[in-house]
């Protein structure tokens, strides 16, 4: 399989290095933390786990999936934070809990190895359990619950749509497995239309925050010429030009992996060039050892947290790279979400209910 390569931008010999420096601070038991030291969250490891995946570290990438499964609760969940040999933070977040179905199907779009996704189903199946036992009648998936058991009382527009984008991988590996659940479809469905039309107060105020902005178009639930006016009403609030993408829109720090995932959700948008653009800025945080700066603010140009390179944004890099150029069988897993199971149409009613629109 042929490693990415963005001509111009970032050749094999770049990326191979980039890889190994993610695999370089994994744990012995399969952990990938943020930084040597660092924690690991589950949704940065999976995340780190399918670029080592691209890149030919598969036995590294299925260490990282064996760790999740060593890890999991017999509800289903994952802590948000752990530390080597412990956890950091005990409450349990339902967007990091489901993103290891979007890996389960990466890894498979990549390897084909139906024992892996065999294994790995038990386990994919009780996260989005988990996760959806968090949503609303309404549809919205409610951000957390605390250590306790008790759920927090808001959702969250970004973790909602990544939660939308791993609930259709779920999907597809229970189609590829023949296991129907046809409740996650509904809960799919519901989920979706919640983002595309945000009733009332369905998501607690973000707006500050790039991730609300692209993140509903990069899960694919806002589609089509929807998608491309919904990136345009505010590109300039979060992008600073021949920079990046703004991590909050009233502050010029510009982040490496929000640039890199804003790229795939132009790229998802058939905006190539504004896709290649915001990827050639993004490395300017690219250190000679193949690394990348968490992030960097202007006008100082310094980096902040001062120093920092983390594992989950080198992955976010390589993935956006795998999407630029094709190159692995999982590359269109982000940018063409048509090889994942559709999304059944639902409207609300008059009382905010979301019924199932029966076909004719």
């Amino acid at each position: 399989m042929p490693l990415p390569e963005v001509p111009g931008l970032l050749p094999v010999e770049d990326l191979r290095r980039t890889a190994d420096s993610i695999a370089e601070v994994q744990l012995p038991d399969g952990m990938i933390p943020w930084f040597p030291g660092g924690h690991a969250d589950p949704w940065n490891h999976v995340e780190a786990a399918m670029a080592l995946a691209v890149t030919g570290h598969l036995d590294e990438a299925e260490a990282a999936y064996w760790w999740l499964a060593d890890h999991q609760q017999d509800s289903g969940a994952w802590y948000a934070y752990y530390v080597d040999g412990g956890v950091e933070d005990p409450k349990f977040d339902a967007n990091v809990i489901a993103y290891v179905a979007t890996g389960a199907w990466h890894h498979w779009l990549l390897t084909r190895n139906r024992g892996f996704l065999e294994s790995l189903w038990p386990v994919v199946e009780k996260a989005l359990d988990y996760v959806l036992d968090l949503q609303t009648p309404r549809g919205e998936i409610l951000w957390a619950r605390h250590p306790d058991g008790t759920p927090w009382p808001y959702a969250l527009l970004t973790g909602s749509s990544s939660v939308c984008h791993s609930l259709r991988c779920g999907i597809a590996v229970a189609e590829e497995l023949g296991h129907e659940r046809p409740d996650w479809e509904l809960s799919l469905a519901h989920l979706a239309q919640v983002i595309r039309t945000r009733p009332g107060d369905a998501f607690a105020p973000k707006d500050r925050w790039a991730m609300d902005w692209y993140y509903p178009v990069l899960s694919g639930a806002v589609t089509g010429e929807g998608a491309i006016r919904h990136l345009a009403s505010r590109f300039d609030d979060f992008v600073l030009a021949d920079r990046g993408v703004r991590c909050v829109g009233d502050k010029d720090w510009i982040t490496a992996a929000e640039t890199c995932e804003c790229a795939m959700a132009y790229l998802l948008v058939g905006d190539r060039p504004m896709a290649e653009r915001l990827f050639a800025w993004a490395q300017t945080m690219r250190s000679p050892d193949g690394r990348y700066l968490t992030g960097i603010a202007y006008p100082q140009e310094v980096s902040f947290p001062d120093g920092e390179h983390t594992t989950y944004t080198a992955a976010a890099v390589i993935l956006a790279a795998d999407a630029l150029s094709g190159s692995s069988p999982a590359s269109g897993l982000f940018i063409d979400h048509r090889g994942l199971p559709d999304i059944i149409d639902v409207e609300i009613d008059a009382s905010g209910h979301l019924p199932v629109h029966e076909p004719d």
